[in-house]
């Protein structure tokens, strides 16, 4: 790519994991980009996705997530601790090679521009992106938040937006839109459940109360795990790192009695980031960014390497993951990537001129079935790593083994969602391989085949997942719920299937 661009779009849901799969779900549709991660904080109601590729790209996928979160999030419903001002709370494009910041800036506007035109949602500019200087800080454009900015729009000047109308959208509410340099989420947790003091440490740190130039914090209470949090955007990591502000915060918590007991990156950072703190940490001489082994075999022979025999390596690997979930959403994504083939073997030539249109609307459909299983072939690994984390959580108090077993069943709930979610997309292929079969090139009739096993075996693979997930579930309306929809897509799997084989067989000859 000769430019690469970041774009990190902030949605205000995080806790229905299938509403940000819908969204995410646009960005697989656009050809060069990339999505690279995707962050849900319950308790923030909050979820943070990081995707990067071409400008154009990325630009196209913006406009999709921010209109596919204006159908599925109702913000007049919306609670969290985070502050938010729209179903798409802000979207930022951060310049990462070949490409300038007057470029993202320029993104960032015809970003705005449409999405105020098209979606009539209004857009406020900021960071470097910002028209008017006092919208530079993210903090002062989303005061008072989406209530107040709701209720004041219409009537307050100043809360003119930059592109579309001086109302909320219905369901939106506004959106901040910009261009900046890359920043780091980081939080930190303390022992304690006294809120004042997270916002006293939290002051102490924050440039605009005279703390560190390239630091934004705020303090919140994390109720679900009785502690609080500082919560950070450091946006300039090199001037100030990582470890210097988490020192401050260990030396500030000291003064009120109050130990720090864990931290957390939301989303990506860049290697550089971590190198530093552990540079700092252990009193390395000399140390340089060669030295780190990944870094050093980061080249263009290697990464050609990668790709799908990069993935059947590490399904052989002796961990739990990638494994047969992830393989279940493989094969679906192939049956559909087969059936897609097909009708472009299909649309435009004479003989089928008939059924060029039908076959037209079928692989705009199985190709965005491609892109989704796609997607779930990563999201079952998360989801199991996500149970296996879980495990791994301390169980020696009463509040510990509580805490274990509520984020256990949260993440056997998800990993039984997930194949769940590949078996209801392999069986959509299913459905639509039939009249693939019966009006395609008569050419590519083995493919079909082939697609209609492979989807055949995507369903029954997931189909396992599910079952051998099911007895890790506490509540019991959820293991029912969960069994009878798999068994009712598992029988239609099948009818689908056998009607695919008999239109082959007779075909074949």
């Amino acid at each position: 790519m000769s430019q690469l661009v970041e774009c990190v779009p902030n949605f205000s849901e995080g806790r229905d994991p299938a509403v940000i799969a819908a969204i995410v779900a646009e960005i697989e549709k656009v050809d060069g980009v990339q999505l690279l991660d995707q962050e849900m904080d319950k308790d923030h109601n909050r979820a943070v996705v990081t995707m990067v590729g071409e400008a154009e790209s990325v630009l196209e996928a913006a406009f999709r997530v921010i209109a596919r979160a204006s159908e599925l999030i109702d913000m007049e419903k919306h609670k969290g601790e985070h502050p938010r001002m729209g179903a798409t709370d802000v979207c930022p494009f951060i310049p990462i090679s070949g490409i300038t910041m007057e470029e993202c800036i320029s993104l960032a506007k015809r970003l705005g521009e449409r999405v105020g035109n098209e979606l009539q949602i209004p857009v406020y500019l900021y960071e470097s992106a910002a028209i008017k200087p006092e919208r530079e800080n993210l903090a002062d454009v989303r005061k008072g938040e989406y209530e107040g900015i709701r209720d004041s729009i219409g009537t307050d000047p100043k809360r003119k937006p930059d592109f579309g109308p001086s109302k909320t959208h219905p369901k939106a509410g506004a959106i901040a839109i910009g261009a900046r340099n890359y920043l780091i989420a980081f939080n930190v947790y303390l022992g304690s459940q006294n809120l004042q003091i997270a916002k006293n440490i939290a002051n102490a740190i924050r440039h605009a109360q005279g703390g560190y130039r390239y630091v934004k914090a705020m303090g919140f209470e994390i109720k679900e795990r009785q502690q609080v949090q500082i919560s950070m955007n450091l946006v300039n990591y090199e001037k100030t790192p990582i470890f210097r502000v988490y020192e401050t915060i260990k030396s500030e918590a000291a003064r009120y009695g109050v130990p720090v007991v864990g931290s957390e990156i939301i989303g990506l950072t860049p290697l550089k980031a971590i190198t530093r703190t552990a540079d700092f940490y252990l009193g390395l001489e000399n140390f340089k960014m060669n030295q780190v082994l990944e870094y050093k075999l980061k080249s263009r022979k290697v990464e050609s390497k990668e790709g799908m025999r990069g993935f059947l390596n590490l399904v052989a690997e002796k961990s739990a993951t990638p494994g047969g979930g992830s393989v279940s959403a493989l094969g679906g994504s192939l049956a559909a990537a087969l059936g897609a083939m097909v009708c472009r073997l299909t649309i435009g030539k004479k003989k089928y001129a008939d059924v060029s249109d039908e076959l037209s609307g079928i692989l705009t459909r199985v190709s965005a079935l491609q892109s989704e299983l796609t997607f779930l072939i990563e999201k079952d690994s998360q989801a199991f790593d996500r149970v296996m984390d879980a495990m791994k959580m301390p169980k020696y108090t009463e509040h510990e083994i509580e805490q274990r077993d509520l984020k256990l069943a949260e993440a056997t709930l998800e990993a039984s969602s997930v194949p769940l979610e590949v078996m209801e997309k392999a069986v959509s292929v299913l459905e639509m391989l039939p009249d693939i079969a019966e009006k395609g090139n008569v050419n590519s009739i083995s493919d079909v085949g082939v697609a209609n096993l492979m989807a055949l075996s995507a369903v029954k693979g997931a189909y396992m997942n599910v079952r051998i997930n099911l007895p890790g579930l506490p509540d019991k309306g959820n293991r029912r719920e969960l069994a009878e929809k798999a068994a009712a897509v598992l029988k239609k799997a099948g009818d689908f299937f056998d009607k695919t084989e008999k239109i082959v067989d007779k075909k074949l000859g």
